[in-house]
């Protein structure tokens, strides 16, 4: 079959499928680039590949802003872009140590708690209303990352609790996300991320700086900048095909993928109670996606005129 037949096949697909092809495709590169942090650090400290990989996202958008014009990033909410982008170099200063630490797989079954983090912070901070619904996915969340963590069964040392930060930090991450995204473009946010977390990330870069000694680490690093820019390409054009609450679950084919590529790299394989933690996790945030859904719709809904008032004024917003 020659590109343009697959191009055309791939188009005439209806578009929550396309969507989910693309989110699919961002799963792979997502998990590809653990691996790749994992095999650079051998030779680059975790801190100094979070500047390149940071750097190297900028510069492949830069000739897309010389086009566009200084004018496409105008922005009136700078702190808004720093504090996300503190938590965002926070996030992966924390990962890129994790997953040098411990089986990729397991790292990353714990990080995909970080929904459960959103839904306390956005109560907590955003003063959304947070339905009991979603309080007991919360909780049914938190019980799988325990069945990954098993503290009492075996040592949790600062592997685990470095996994569980990152989550956290990659939770105001995307606080900090949906706050933005009401007033800027996504392809801005994606320019100020990368001229903050390149800045952020290059003082902690040089307390340990070794400039990379070969032509084959130079080639990983720039392999690593294209990734993570092709990771961020689709999960674009994922949320841009299809709604969120239904593209977003396929984003947890990245667990096998990085097991599978663990496995194959390194011999690790999870364990029971880590599928069954993970089992756990995504369960919990299949669940939450959907109820976000419902409350979005009943959010948007039309109103009914000589109910509307009614409805709103005697039961006020939607429980989720």
């Amino acid at each position: 079959m020659s590109p343009k037949a697959f191009q055309a096949r791939v188009q005439a697909l209806p578009a929550p499928a396309i969507g989910a092809l693309w989110m699919s495709v961002a799963a792979c590169f997502l998990g590809t680039l653990s691996l790749m942090v994992r095999e650079i650090s051998g030779e680059l400290h975790p801190f100094e590949i979070a500047f390149f990989r940071n750097f190297g996202q900028l510069a492949f958008m830069l000739p897309w802003l010389a086009f566009m014009g200084a004018k496409v990033i105008k922005t009136r909410r700078s702190w808004a872009h720093v504090r996300r982008s503190l938590f965002g170099i926070c996030a992966m200063l924390t990962w890129f140590s994790v997953v040098t630490m411990m089986p990729i797989a397991e790292a990353t079954a714990i990080s995909f708690s970080a929904p459960l983090f959103t839904t306390i912070g956005a109560a907590v901070f955003l003063r959304e209303e947070v339905g009991y619904r979603r309080w007991l996915a919360t909780v049914f969340g938190f019980m799988g990352v325990l069945l990954i963590v098993r503290p009492g069964f075996h040592v949790v040392g600062t592997p685990q609790l470095l996994a569980l930060a990152a989550a956290v930090f990659i939770a105001g991450s995307m606080l900090s996300n949906k706050s933005l995204a009401k007033s800027e473009t996504p392809n801005a946010m994606v320019v100020w991320m990368g001229v903050y977390m390149s800045l952020f990330s290059l003082p902690p870069a040089l307390m340990v700086w070794t400039w990379p000694s070969t032509g084959h680490l130079w080639i990983w690093l720039v392999a690593l900048g294209a990734v993570a820019t092709l990771a961020h390409l689709a999960l674009n054009r994922a949320f841009r095909a299809a709604d969120a609450s239904f593209v977003a679950p396929f984003g947890y084919l990245q667990i096998p993928v990085v097991a599978g590529l663990g496995f194959v790299a390194y011999s690790e394989a999870p364990d029971l109670w880590t599928w069954l933690g993970t089992a756990a996790i995504i369960a919990s945030g299949i669940y939450t996606a959907r109820r976000e859904a419902k409350r979005s719709k009943a959010v948007a809904a039309p109103p009914v005129p000589g109910v509307t008032n009614v409805a709103i004024e005697g039961i006020g917003k939607p429980r989720v």
